[in-house]
């Protein structure tokens, strides 16, 4: 394929922020600067938005190895918002860190590049390569304030649960390439749809293992609540929204591409995972006493809940797919800059036990008002984003007539209402003479705090009006390439 313009034009995005962490990593090597390694960062990253706007014109392009379709694009929306949120959380939280503060802004900038790389594979050398960028930055974002144990554990629990999945997902290409003999998506899908044997089959299986354990699928989630709870708070923001979003966009893309994906027993298997995801998250959420577990259990369920839209496969399942990762992203980015926001003036564990929540409400009416609607949003509460997007997976699987998962979807509603009412209450109860944990006296003024009060506002908007996520979700399916 010859390289054209239009081709260098649909990469650019992608090439702004490899450029930024280049630059992020020549200033730290020339001279060390917080404010000046977060303000490149965010530059750098608002610049690559701007550039997703001229190519929705001119989407499909295919460019070797990746294609820049309507879902790669809405996909790097989503991971450059996560990933802005992220630096204007770290720039709060690492201000009080005794240690090095500059690498985290690199390997952010690094983990948003795979998450794109990801988004847009159209050959399994650059969904492996897309999914290696995007993880191995997290393993140092999870271990970054090393110095706590919980910290590093979770680097370790990660990094190693992580290379174990990698290799089902190797093995499972392996087995696609002796059946096939090709690793681009398009030829795979062709071969497996006209004659699909059983190695064939056996390479989808352990490809969705592979999948599975970045998106916390049900059995492969025992990683997750361990994780979030070490991880510093930005860097357990990051895993939870752009990581997340980026391996179900290239899941999502499997699915629709791949004709073996609709054979009956696939389609089943996804159905068991949907179900177990749902009512295990959402169990196992209803004994923690911990904010950022309790969170972790319940991204399980809510990904149980997405994948009954790989479960149909067909009508809604796209624009359904992405308007619930949407009012996913902005409400679980609310929530967890609350926790990053707590968390931002101390040294050691981030402020996550419940007890350091009670009465937040008579100190921090404001910020007490944005994890309130993001929890509200997060149970699927009318006027909430949240509510929007549990309603179109009712409605995908009333419509495919899987009775059985929308009974699912209803009782691990009714499970999270539960739990989320319980954070809520606590919130405004009266406090206790036990250890304060706060946010900054002028956390309103902070790049943080403005972007969280931005996101609660947005979650509520979205609730309220939501006729413009819907038209961008159906224009992102119209020019998706199939």
């Amino acid at each position: 394929m010859t390289l054209t313009m239009t081709h260098l034009m649909a990469l650019l995005p992608l090439i702004v922020v490899c450029a930024t962490a280049i630059t992020v990593m020549l200033g730290i090597a020339w001279r060390r600067h917080h404010g000046g390694t977060a303000a490149v960062t965010v530059i750098g990253i608002v610049l690559t938005l701007a550039m997703l706007l001229p190519i929705w014109t001119m989407a499909p392009v295919e460019v070797p190895l990746l294609v820049v379709d309507g879902l790669a694009l809405f996909a790097g929306a989503m991971i450059l918002i996560s990933s802005l949120t992220c630096a204007a959380l770290a720039y709060v939280y690492l201000d009080n860190y005794p240690g090095p503060r500059e690498e985290f802004y690199l390997l952010l900038l690094c983990a948003a590049a795979g998450g794109m790389v990801l988004a847009a594979s159209r050959h399994l050398a650059t969904l492996f390569v897309g999914l290696e960028l995007l993880s191995m930055p997290l393993y140092g974002m999870l271990a970054y304030a090393f110095s706590e144990r919980r910290s590093l554990e979770a680097g370790i629990k990660y990094f190693i649960l992580s290379a174990a999945a990698t290799a089902f997902l190797l093995f499972g290409m392996a087995l696609l390439y002796a059946q096939v003999g090709r690793l681009d998506l398009p030829a795979v899908a062709a071969v497996l749809g006209e004659r699909p044997t059983a190695w064939g089959l056996a390479g989808i299986g352990l490809l969705l293992v592979g999948l599975g354990f970045k998106l916390s699928i049900v059995p492969f989630h025992l990683w997750t609540p361990d994780v979030y709870e070490g991880a510093p708070g930005p860097a357990a923001t990051f895993l939870a929204s752009a990581s997340k979003v980026a391996v179900f966009v290239v899941l999502l893309r499997l699915v629709l591409s791949t004709p073996a994906f609709q054979d009956d027993w696939l389609r089943g298997v996804l159905a068991v995972l949907a179900l177990a995801g749902m009512l295990v998250g959402n169990l196992l959420a209803l004994v923690q006493s911990n904010l950022k577990r309790l969170l972790g259990y319940s991204s399980i369920a809510h990904f149980g809940y997405l994948l009954v839209a790989l479960v149909v496969g067909d009508g809604l399942a796209t624009e359904t797919s992405g308007v619930y990762l949407l009012t996913y992203l902005v409400t679980t980015l609310g929530a967890f800059g609350v926790v990053t926001l707590l968390s931002s003036s101390y040294s050691g564990e981030d402020t996550a036990a419940l007890h350091h929540y009670r009465g937040l409400f008579w100190r921090r009416p404001y910020l007490t008002a944005v994890l309130t609607v993001s929890l509200l949003s997060l149970a699927g509460i009318p006027f909430t984003a949240g509510f929007i997007g549990k309603f179109y997976i009712i409605a995908l699987g009333v419509e495919a007539e899987r009775w059985w998962l929308v009974g699912g979807i209803i009782v691990g509603s009714a499970i999270g209402l539960y739990y989320y009412l319980r954070v809520m209450v606590t919130l405004y109860l009266v406090e206790p003479g036990m250890r304060r944990r706060d946010a900054p006296r002028d956390w309103g003024g902070r790049a943080g705090g403005v972007v969280v009060l931005g996101l609660a506002l947005l979650v509520v908007m979205l609730g309220v009006y939501p006729a413009p996520m819907i038209e961008w979700v159906r224009l992102v399916e119209h020019i998706t390439v199939r």
